[in-house]
């Protein structure tokens, strides 16, 4: 079970003791990400912050400092950006808590954002954008949330585009800090072996001076309402030797009562070895390396996406299959065997990735932060194991509707329309 406190600056805690552990996870994530970012010319700039928060602060003034501290203890440590929300982690041996929440702490804290440093950090942005560009897979996947989500704060991509990444000064850094890095929208997760003085020592830490002072409790995004009425598709043009498809349709919020019925589609139609995606396509055709489809869920709504490299010299059957699975599933329904297989899945992966402390505390920390309440993971199972056949058979009916098809393609291929008629469901 978990326990939640509340410190005196306002910054939620959840505890979650994990009794056999030797090690203790820490993850302070804020609710802001690129969704958050409202002017073009600063997109990236909660991914450039995570960025610069592990440059220096006055204690510890430089990258080295930080990594060579937390190196010398054996610290996993990490962040991350998304689109809605941003994550800061450090994994350590429990006797080593206290330096974890210092050094967390510092960087959240009191880092320097450098102007020479700013300024050379950009050279590494612009190259991880370049990198993305120039592998498929990825690309592919954002283009599709270029077009899915079009019109919208989900669109643009995480790392924001060269110009603005160039164009972000420290001014804008610092008024971005004020304006989401308060403690009131952040969450504080522990997980692993719990020191019984923990409150104690985080309120040493983390009831500090820092950034936040303009945050404002109110949403920060309007609520996405897809209005598309028509199958749309990208392509985007490489000499390639396989065609990296992106397809899907809009889904799901997590705050849909559909939702577990979605992750249950998802798992039946590519979540798995055994899916039939995986089945048809690559095991029976051999038209494929990779495929595969998942639940992408937002607090406004989600997306059904799947992913796949098709033979060049096949695509056109690759998404005929495809196409049948779809229209097949949306037409037929699931089988009463499929459901208890996909159900079983998702427990067990579930039960797995919890036994890893950084997993357990992401999970609590989305939970708090996005979903607004907090389910323990046995709640969760217990909502997979509710589900029923005519529910997911519902949600297919919903989710695959051929008007709402959008489809990206990084490939050879220049030709659209073509491809939308082959996605016929």
């Amino acid at each position: 079970m978990f326990k939640k406190l509340l410190l005196k600056n306002g910054l939620p805690v959840v505890l979650a003791p994990k009794k056999e552990s030797q090690s203790v996870a820490l993850f302070l994530i804020y609710k802001v990400g690129s969704r958050y970012e409202k002017e073009a010319k600063i997109f990236g700039i909660s991914h450039f912050i995570e960025h610069l928060m592990f440059k220096g602060t006055k204690k510890r003034p430089s990258t080295l400092a930080i990594s060579k501290e937390l190196d010398s203890i054996g610290a996993d440590y990490n962040a991350f950006t998304a689109k809605d929300h941003t994550a800061y982690h450090i994994k350590v041996n429990a006797e080593n808590l206290d330096l974890a929440c210092d050094i967390l702490s510092d960087m959240l804290h009191n880092s320097l954002f450098d102007k020479d440093k700013l300024e050379q950090e950009k050279g590494v942005i612009l190259e991880e954008i370049k990198m993305y560009e120039d592998q498929p897979i990825q690309y592919a996947e954002m283009l599709f949330e270029e077009q899915i989500f079009s019109g919208s704060d989900l669109e643009h991509n995480i790392a924001g585009t060269r110009a603005s990444v160039k164009g972000i000064s420290r001014e804008d850094i610092i008024n971005y800090l004020q304006n989401f890095y308060s403690p009131q929208n952040a969450i504080l997760v522990i997980a692993g072996k719990i020191d019984k003085n923990i409150k104690k020592i985080l309120d040493k830490y983390f009831v500090r001076p820092g950034f936040g002072q303009n945050f404002k409790t109110k949403a920060e995004f309007k609520n996405l309402a897809i209005k598309q009425k028509k199958p749309q598709a990208i392509l985007n043009y490489k000499k390639t030797n396989q065609a990296h498809i992106a397809l899907g349709f809009p889904a799901y919020s997590y705050f849909d009562p559909k939702l577990y019925a979605f992750y249950i589609l998802a798992t039946i139609l590519g979540g798995n070895m055994s899916s039939r995606l995986f089945i048809d396509v690559r095991e029976k055709q051999g038209l494929c390396y990779y495929i595969r489809a998942q639940a992408d869920v937002y607090e406004d709504t989600g997306d059904l996406l799947i992913r796949a490299g098709l033979d060049v010299n096949n695509v056109d059957k690759g998404l005929k299959i495809i196409a049948q699975d779809l229209k097949a599933i949306k037409e037929k329904g699931i089988t009463s065997e499929e459901l208890l297989k996909a159900k079983k899945f998702l427990k067990g992966r579930l039960t797995m990735q919890l036994e890893e402390l950084n997993d357990l505390a992401e999970f609590y920390g989305r939970e708090f932060l996005l979903v607004k309440h907090l389910l323990t993971p046995e709640q969760k199972i217990n909502k997979i194991l509710a589900v029923t056949r005519r529910e997911v058979n519902q949600v297919a009916k919903e989710i695959l509707n051929k008007q709402k098809l959008n489809f990206a393609m990084v490939s050879p291929f220049k030709d659209k329309n073509k491809f939308i008629k082959l996605l016929n469901i």
